[in-house]
């Protein structure tokens, strides 16, 4: 049932897309011109998103949050994905760039690649290869972060926390 509702999400995601222009890469550097022919249109399209999704976001967020007060502890995978640290500067800098010289952001090239649009279909490439590349880096330069993130996230359920100490249930730890 969770791939059917997936599947419909998207789905809406894409004709929300199509029906307001921002498949169309001319519509978006409009938008961002703001020293030329400014189109605020897209803007309007933002702020009606924010509307829809806000209070869908607030929903999960609560009750995500109810659902794992007694598994996780509270806040403790909320408070990790908020810290802004350099992998996210950077890519964000990288998706600016990207969005602004071609265009495109994900969602709309991937609707727009699926069309045939040769632009789109060169932009996901690009975007599989940069993420691609971005996971190669992570593997390469920060493996001991993701394994205290593991532990960390397993630390509270069970108290277990040394990395190279066993499990008390029997499972082997994912030591350095």
């Amino acid at each position: 049932m969770r791939i059917v509702i997936a599947f419909v999400c998207g789905l809406l995601f894409g004709i929300g897309l199509l029906i307001s222009g921002m498949v169309d890469p001319d519509k978006v550097r409009g938008f961002l011109d703001i020293t030329g022919q400014w189109d605020p249109s897209l803007a309007l399209v933002m702020a009606g998103a924010i509307g829809v999704a806000m209070p869908c976001m607030q929903w999960a967020r609560r009750h995500d949050a109810q659902r794992n007060d007694t598994a996780a502890g509270k806040g403790d995978a909320d408070s990790e994905s908020r810290r802004i640290d350099r992998p996210l500067i950077i890519g964000s800098l990288v998706f600016g760039i990207g969005w602004g010289v071609s265009g495109y952001c994900p969602g709309p090239a991937l609707v727009a690649a699926s069309s045939g649009h040769a632009t789109a279909l060169w932009y996901v490439l690009a975007m599989a290869v940069g993420g691609w590349l971005a996971a190669l880096s992570r593997k390469h330069w920060a493996p001991s972060a993701s394994r205290q993130l593991i532990r960390a996230i397993r630390a509270p359920q069970s108290g277990w926390n040394h990395p190279r100490q066993s499990h008390p249930h029997g499972s082997a730890s994912l030591g350095p």
